[in-house]
């Protein structure tokens, strides 16, 4: 039995790629959402209101959902490129580097902790962003 080795390599490619856009998606999504967040954030403190607080937390929420969701996606993508492994490494520690999701509404007490978590959270999303953009550029590139 003889396998072609390079109809392997560029289907387990096409998975990276698509599982990397995934993981880009989650992200976009989630920095979307900080962004919002961090807006409102600024509002409320300059005396924004219970409204605006209502809006940032669910800005927040929302962001922590999608953050959830990129850490599931890193993890495929960073999966799907072991496959091609020895061609792109997606080089980010996931275990440290996606633990931003875990500390939203961590014991919070002021609004300008929320402020300096959420622009620490959006810091990472867009590290994390650009990141997993030089690997699909360097994936799309074998094209």
């Amino acid at each position: 039995m003889s396998y072609d080795v390079s109809y392997n390599y560029e289907k387990e490619r096409q998975e990276a790629i698509r599982a990397g856009e995934r993981a880009l998606n989650s992200l976009s999504s989630a920095f979307f959402e900080l962004k919002s967040a961090r807006n409102w954030g600024l509002f409320d403190l300059i005396g924004g209101g219970f409204i605006s607080t209502l809006i940032k937390q669910s800005k927040m929420g929302k962001a922590q959902s999608f953050m959830e969701q990129a850490r599931y996606d890193l993890r495929n993508f960073s999966r799907e490129l072991k496959d091609v492994e020895g061609h792109i490494d997606l080089d980010i520690n996931l275990n440290d580097f996606l633990s931003f999701a875990d500390f939203f509404f961590d014991g919070l007490i002021a609004d300008w902790m929320v402020q300096s978590k959420i622009n620490h959270a959006r810091s990472q999303v867009e590290e994390a962003i650009r990141r997993v953009e030089q690997v699909l550029e360097r994936l799309k590139k074998d094209e």
